[in-house]
């Protein structure tokens, strides 16, 4: 008994501690901020001149050339960073995650995305630029942008901010490179888009996602990616418009144009895109996120396909563009990461594209990210620059002609390069002018505001879901109709896995096993391999071989031996399915689309017109023996690449 006592006095005093340390942690956060706001100049002054409101935005009584949306934006520009300080412009070289509570308020203590609270970020750091990554309502969405406009509007000059994302219009399977918002309209991955073959419906696709976005206060779109399929294993083919160039050239157009419109203005969304000169032909399919994937490899010699599709951007106008993390293997004078390397930057990007908008890095280049502010760390992908300094990898980065670095927040760096002589102020000034000119162009200067009661009549809307749900159409690709067992008729009895019971029943009778049925729906997956490393990215990398394995592919051809059945393969990736292809009676291909969609296209609701945008591959060693630059040569495909049949 005397064992238990103290066992439980023991326990209760480490609770008492916890709670102790976390009470304290809490108070100093709250401290910390209050120290923070402290520095705030509250709502910016209103000034009448010439019969017209302005915002005063830097408090000094006078209306400033940046202040008057009547200057021209380059004059604004220049005015704004003659007031800048070097602290001020090196935050604006920042571009790190942020998150906010479900509710819309501000985090001011770190979270697992937020390494900082927002006050320090904003205020210390002078950082505007921030991709946001919950996964929260509409509504929560434009408070919290409203509330970190308002945070940054009492800073010294009022800079406002400006919010990226990644996706948000397909159902996610890869939280690490997109992220679903419930209240926006959902369509197709955009490797979906591609299999429409429409480029009036991604433009379409475009124009809407705009309007949302603008509805919420984002202002910069992580996207298009440009990157070509060329290399099957690779997990991010689901975001890229397939293996064709010429293909993704015009739908990447088309992307860029419904984002930005003919010209770029105030209902303008910037569109990023990557990842420049092509993230695609990655060597054995690994993802260059992780050390393993660092090489981009060219046995085919085809570098300059890759650049093809960024053609579309640039002949649209796009505003940003990222650089991907692989090194391009043997193709420039030293093999580092596409972010280090001036030749993929300056020379080919800059000087033989003639692009002067924004180039931001792809996240987490640079520096070690603590989660929580605290460890452990989030491993910079430095590759190719692993043994060099910190502050080495900053001015590798800014000498390559970057202007922004993704997912950092350390500007200190920055100041510390300047002030030691080994980057110039005025190099500095060339990335601030770019990234300053967005700012202007997009009318954020003069009203950043969302409309928080408005905006649930603005996302989501019946007229948006329609032209989702029709783009999902459009894009099931038919594989194989065996005696033309499709579309389905009366009320069959179905067997299901992976297919809502209750979204099924409206179109027959369900029963519990193969042998009741009369036919069987399986909805699948493209497999995947199992993880290489304990990065906790690797989760959502979906990597690897694209075939069933043992016992899975047993049990599969054994239902379709019992019952006639039909066959959805979702391809995140594209899938080696030879067995189930041959076994099944009818066989589709889709792209993140609802059960209601497929199950129309089963029963014959509309006909299925969706082209594969990629080739299926017979084998994983015709997989092996492919080249990781090459476009559809895997030897004696299972589907070649345009395939689809209709009713």
């Amino acid at each position: 008994m005397k064992i238990l006592k103290s066992i439980l006095i023991v326990l209760l005093s480490i609770i008492g501690l916890l709670a102790a340390i976390a009470v304290s942690i809490l108070l100093k956060f709250k401290l910390s901020t209050r120290r923070n706001v402290s520095k705030l100049s509250g709502d910016a002054p209103l000034l009448e001149v010439d019969g017209m409101v302005f915002r005063d935005l830097n408090g000094n009584g006078r209306l400033d050339a940046y202040e008057d949306p009547r200057r021209p934006i380059e004059l604004r520009v220049v005015d704004l960073m003659s007031q800048m300080t070097l602290e001020e412009k090196a935050g604006l070289m920042m571009q790190p995650m942020i998150d906010g509570k479900k509710n819309g308020d501000l985090h001011e203590t770190p979270t697992f995305i937020q390494s900082a609270a927002t006050s320090e970020l904003v205020i210390n750091r002078h950082i505007n630029h921030f991709n946001i990554v919950q996964s929260v309502s509409a509504e929560a969405l434009a408070r919290w942008h409203n509330a970190i406009q308002k945070m940054a509007e009492g800073t010294r000059l009022g800079i406002p901010v400006t919010i990226s994302t990644d996706p948000r219009h397909v159902a996610g399977y890869n939280p690490g490179a997109g992220i679903q918002t419930d209240d926006f309209s959902k369509w197709p991955t955009q490797l979906g888009l591609a299999a429409t073959r429409d480029e009036a419906l991604v433009e379409q696709f475009g124009d809407i996602a705009r309007q949302e976005y603008l509805a919420v206060g984002i202002r910069t779109a992580l996207h298009p990616m440009a990157d070509l399929a060329t290399e099957p294993r690779w997990a991010r083919m689901g975001h890229t418009f397939g293996e064709d160039a010429e293909l993704s050239k015009r739908l990447i157009n088309a992307y860029v144009r419904g984002f930005q419109g003919a010209e770029f203005g105030t209902e303008s969304v910037s569109c990023m895109v990557k990842h420049f000169p092509g993230g695609g032909p990655q060597a054995d399919g690994w993802d260059a996120h992780f050390s393993y994937g660092r090489d981009q490899v060219y046995p085919g010699d085809n570098f300059d396909y890759h650049l093809i599709p960024f053609e579309g951007a640039f002949a649209a106008n796009v505003t940003q563009v990222m650089p991907y993390y692989g090194i391009p293997v043997g193709q420039t004078s030293e093999d580092v990461a596409m972010g280090f390397n001036k030749e993929v930057i300056t020379d080919l990007l800059r000087n033989k594209f003639g692009f002067d908008g924004v180039i931001c890095t792809d996240w987490n280049i640079v520096e070690d990210i603590k989660m929580m502010g605290v460890g452990p760390s989030m491993k910079a992908r430095a590759w190719g620059v692993d043994d060099l300094p910190v502050n080495e990898r900053y001015q590798k980065v800014i000498e390559a002609g970057v202007d922004q670095f993704g997912g950092q927040l350390t500007p200190h760096h920055i100041v510390e390069l300047v002030k030691a002589g080994a980057i110039s102020e005025a190099r500095l000034d060339e990335s601030v002018a770019r990234i300053l000119r967005l700012k202007f162009q997009m009318g954020l200067f003069d009203n950043p505001y969302v409309d928080e009661a408005t905006v649930l009549h603005k996302v989501g809307t019946p007229t948006f879901r329609q032209a989702g749900n029709e783009a999902m159409r459009k894009s099931v690709v038919l594989l194989k109709n065996d005696e033309n067992v499709l579309p389905l008729t009366n009320r069959p009895k179905l067997y299901l896995e992976n297919v809502a019971p209750e979204v099924a029943a409206l179109y027959g009778d369900i029963v519990e096993t193969p042998e009741e049925a009369d036919f069987a729906i399986l909805r699948l997956k493209t497999p995947y391999g199992p993880k290489q490393s304990k990065d906790f990215l690797e989760r959502f990398f979906h990597q690897g071989d694209l075939d069933f394995k043992e016992p899975e592919k047993s049990r599969l051809l054994t239902i379709m031996r019992t019952v006639p059945t039909i066959v959805d393969i979702e391809l995140e990736r594209t899938a080696v399915i030879p067995e189930i292809a041959e076994a099944s009676k009818g066989l589709f291909a889709t792209f993140m689309v609802t059960d209601e969609v497929i199950l129309d296209a089963i029963f014959g609701a509309y006909q299925p017109t969706g082209k594969l945008p990629v080739e299926m591959p017979s084998s994983m060693a015709a997989v092996r023996n492919q080249k990781e630059d090459l476009p559809c040569d895997s030897e004696n495909p299972l589907f070649p690449f345009g395939f689809g049949l209709t009713y």
